[in-house]
């Protein structure tokens, strides 16, 4: 392949996070980003704000950020809130699950051990946005902000796509990574189908402050009619830090009916609800803010390749919210690619970049992984929440399971190892 020249089209995390790996590689790329240009004002005044959504990084990812130079950014603006511990529980149920290193947690004076990081989206945005900029990467790295595309054109294996802006702009590049979401206009364009499952659930979201703290413990009830996750916000304000551990994210999923009359209702009301439904495990909600709502699906692309194009992130894959993984699995992503291009492209002697045969080994390295999660976390789904989970044997055997697994401490070190991603 002549053309080295990479272009990504989507510039959220994920793909942002690949540009910069492959910039700092010295790999000449570009980066398309809808969303309008932005400021370091217009970015001040959106941290002002606290934002209800929190990306729960595992340590794998915050390694990636690491790599790229974007983690310590985060870290020193303290827009985080670490965990040390994982709690899951079921209501009228017995077994109670906690992942964490129980071990260092009993040692006198010992830090528990991190499992990772709640970081809000905007936070990780604005530090990604900061260090596209700086000069170490500027030299490998275009990115183009506020403009869409408008159409792609394959010209052949040695020439890979010519794609058109919506401002007349033609950018060709050997190797087109989509990276624009679930709705991936690359993927519709590349003919790619698109396997799907709708939950008939819907989340709601919302930010809450409880009286408890939440002692650095990412929790979550699974409910006869969903899941109910109770997250780690980081203390932004004066007030927070005076009092700090108090905030936190919520994602409570509920039948799509439900939660259409939920929320019609006060936010008052949606609190007091929210409350009684995790059982006071942080006791009653004092403020309750930024309530949002969103539909549940999973989606999984039948292909993750086509000649010179690849997908990554939610343009490949989806899954059901209840652990949290959806970013994480994206930043696995970036992190298989990348290191696939340069082993194949230094195998070559520096004459291959993205040839097929690369995007396919990517493409057999992630595609069962994503999809046995989607699965399993669909699976979960199925065995918590509806008609068939609320049968008097599913509700014994989930008993029983929890019960047993709780007590089997190698296990839970397992889980506690799959849960920070390494």
């Amino acid at each position: 392949m002549k053309n080295n020249h990479t272009l990504i089209i989507g510039g959220g995390i994920v793909g942002a996070s690949l540009a910069l790996k492959l910039a700092q590689a010295k790999r000449r790329v570009t980066l398309i980003d809808a969303r309008p240009k932005r400021n370091d004002a217009d970015w001040q005044d959106k941290l002002s704000h606290r934002d209800a959504r929190v990306y729960a990084l595992s340590l794998a990812s915050i390694e990636l950020l690491k790599d790229i130079g974007t983690w310590q950014k985060i870290a020193a603006s303290s827009r985080k809130a670490d965990y040390s511990q994982m709690q899951v529980w079921q209501l009228n149920g017995i077994g109670e699950l906690k992942f964490g290193d129980q071990d260092s947690c009993d040692k006198k004076n010992a830090a528990p051990k991190l499992l990772g990081s709640m970081v809000e989206p905007t936070v990780i945005e604005y530090a990604l946005w900061q260090r596209l900029q700086e000069d170490d990467v500027k030299d490998y790295l275009t990115v183009i902000a506020g403009q869409k595309v408008i159409q792609m054109d394959w010209r052949g294996g040695q020439q890979g796509y010519r794609v058109t802006l919506d401002d007349g702009t033609a950018i060709d590049a050997g190797l087109l990574i989509g990276s624009d979401g679930r709705g991936s206009f690359v993927r519709r364009q590349a003919g790619i189908e698109l396997d799907t499952l709708d939950y008939n659930q819907t989340a709601i979201c919302c930010a809450i402050q409880t009286v408890k703290p939440h002692q650095a413990t990412a929790r979550q009830a699974m409910l006869p009619t969903g899941t109910l996750a109770l997250l780690p916000l980081a203390d932004i304000t004066a007030e927070d830090k005076a009092n700090p551990q108090h905030w936190q994210s919520v994602v409570w999923t509920l039948p799509r009916n439900q939660a259409l009359e939920l929320e019609t209702q006060e936010p008052r009301v949606i609190a007091d609800k929210l409350a009684a439904a995790s059982t006071y495990e942080l006791g009653a909600i004092s403020q309750i803010e930024s309530i949002a709502s969103f539909p549940l699906t999973a989606q999984q692309a039948r292909s993750y390749v086509a000649d010179n194009l690849v997908l990554i992130g939610d343009a490949a894959h989806g899954v059901h919210p209840l652990a949290g993984q959806g970013l994480n699995l994206g930043m696995l992503d970036v992190q298989a690619l990348s290191n696939q291009l340069e082993h194949d492209f230094a195998r070559s002697g520096g004459k291959l970049w993205g040839a097929t045969q690369t995007l396919r080994t990517y493409e057999r390295l992630r595609r069962p992984h994503n999809s046995l999660m989607m699965h399993s976390f669909s699976a979960l789904n199925w065995l918590f929440a509806g008609e068939f989970a609320q049968l008097r044997p599913i509700q014994q055997l989930r008993n029983e399971g929890m019960s047993r697994v709780s007590k089997i401490k190698p296990l839970m070190r397992l889980f506690a190892k799959q849960a920070s991603g390494v």
